[in-house]
């Protein structure tokens, strides 16, 4: 069995078909799959996989009924910009689209906390990669809860129903996407 056949085949055990009991935390983000890949090994098998990434991306746009959401989690330095430079760098431009998810903006603080998640959601036929998410307006307002007076939100903040409701809503948010064609990637690095 050949390098490539082996890393996609390693890739089910990574699908996640009931995430009622999924764990970030169950999972070590350095886990390369067991495939014990040197370098040399992996530049190859990365020009491999940017092939099928190409013929993938064609029957994506040619169909026009699905799209891909890539998203990237991490820290500052975490490799987000380098992965998105190496992987994507085989594919066609003009069907991809990368956003970065900064602090919110003035305007953005006048919407909900998915409007802008939402607002760039990838067309039919088409990949965006998401460089932070949707995951950051949980992650860095739990733990910088001052950050969430900015957004103009009614009701009482920082409380354990208003972090269940941010919850539901991103479960929300993905169920649409996915009903609607949208299928995710996530990738999120080591904190």
């Amino acid at each position: 069995m050949n390098t490539l056949t082996r890393f996609l085949n390693a890739l089910d055990s990574y699908k996640i078909t009931d995430g009622s009991q999924f764990k970030l935390t169950d999972h070590n983000p350095d886990d390369d799959g067991h495939l014990g890949l040197d370098k040399e090994i992996g530049k190859k098998l990365l020009r491999q996989v940017k092939g099928l990434l190409q013929n993938l991306q064609e029957l994506l746009y040619a169909n026009q009924t699905h799209s891909v959401l890539i998203i990237l989690q991490g820290m500052d330095a975490a490799g987000k910009d380098g992965t998105i430079k190496h992987v994507m760098s085989g594919v066609n431009p003009q069907g991809v689209a990368v956003t970065s998810f900064k602090q919110p903006g003035p305007t953005d603080l006048l919407h909900g906390f998915l409007w802008r998640i939402h607002a760039a959601a990838p067309q039919a036929g088409r990949i965006v990669i998401f460089n932070r998410s949707q995951y950051e307006d949980v992650l860095v307002s739990r733990v910088h809860p001052e950050l969430l007076k900015n957004g103009h939100i009614p009701g009482a903040l920082n409380t354990p129903e208003f972090w269940k409701g941010r919850y539901s809503d991103i479960r929300h948010l993905e169920h649409y996407l996915s009903r609607q064609g949208t299928r995710r990637v996530v990738r999120s690095s080591s904190f």
